[in-house]
This record gives C-alpha cells, structure tokens and sequence, in this order.
C-alpha cells in the first residue's frame, strides 16, 4: 500500500489533463443515469478496497467541521464546542472549521478512527464518489484522485463506462 500511495499523486497528474477533459464533456452533458452508475462503481470499488489498510485521507487532509459535526463530537467528548474549537480546529481562509493539523488527531496508529460513530460528514462521505449529481464535484473529485486509490480507480473505470 505504501508503495501504491507513493506512486498516486504522479498517477493523478499524468491523469489530469485527460480527467480535466473528460470532467468538463460530463458537466456539459451528464447522462441520465449518472448517479446510478456512480453507486454501482463506488460500491464495486469498496468491495476490494480496505481503508483500513491505507487511511491517507486522514493522513493528509482535514475534512471541514460543520457546526453539527462540532457539537456532537464535543458531545461525544464531554467537552463544550468552543473547548473543543480551541483544541482541535481552526478556521481556513475560506471561514470553514479544519483540523489544526494533519494527521488528524483522531486517527490512531492501526487506522482506526477514535470518533467513528461521530466522526465529520465530510469524513462519512469521502471520496464523494456516490453522491448525487456528481457531475457538480468535479473539481473535488479531481483533488480526491490524488489522495485516495479507490477514487483514483473509480475515475479510471467511469471513462471505460461512460462514453461521452
């Protein structure tokens, strides 16, 4: 895995131009059953995809906290929003609550999250590759293929599957 996660970030920029293209013909012209098969590839590729065994998400990027997210984690942890703000996130330049740094502070060393059960949306979500009108994150979906194997690979078979 660590290899595969070293080798990403140069796979997805060798893409990038060919996924850039692709991305602006799908926005153009999304098909009728775009999200139908989105799910069908997201689901497939999380049937081989452990990310357990990888957890590069966490190790280098931070989800932003929507104030729910904040309120139930705090919660979670006995704490009142404004300690846990003060102990864990701050504010990005695009106003939004991050983590103050990267690892995230919840990962443990065998990739386990330690707030599972309340952990962010944004961390319930990632990569983003079931959502509905995925057509709308390309940009996200583009960042996400150099970070995440399985969203690299969901990519790549979307271009097989989707003829535009």
């Amino acid at each position: 895995m660590e290899r595969q996660l070293g080798e990403l970030p140069k796979k997805a920029k060798e893409k990038l131009a060919e996924n850039k293209k692709f991305f602006a013909k799908l926005k153009k012209r999304p098909p009728k059953n775009l999200d139908y098969v989105m799910g069908e590839l997201h689901d497939a590729e999380f049937e081989r995809t452990d990310c357990l065994s990888c957890a590069n998400c966490c190790k280098t990027t931070g989800p932003l906290f929507t104030n729910a997210d904040i309120d139930r984690i705090a919660k979670h942890f006995r704490l009142k929003p404004s300690r846990f703000i003060e102990r864990y996130l701050r504010i990005d330049d695009e106003n939004d609550y991050v983590l103050k740094e990267v690892p995230c502070a919840f990962l443990g060393m065998d990739n386990y999250c330690s707030i599972y059960d309340v952990r962010p949306k944004a961390c319930r979500e990632f990569p983003h590759t079931n959502r509905k009108k995925f057509h709308q994150i390309s940009n996200l979906t583009l960042k996400n293929t150099s970070i995440c194997p399985a969203a690299f690979n969901i990519v790549e078979e979307m271009k097989k599957k989707i003829k535009l």
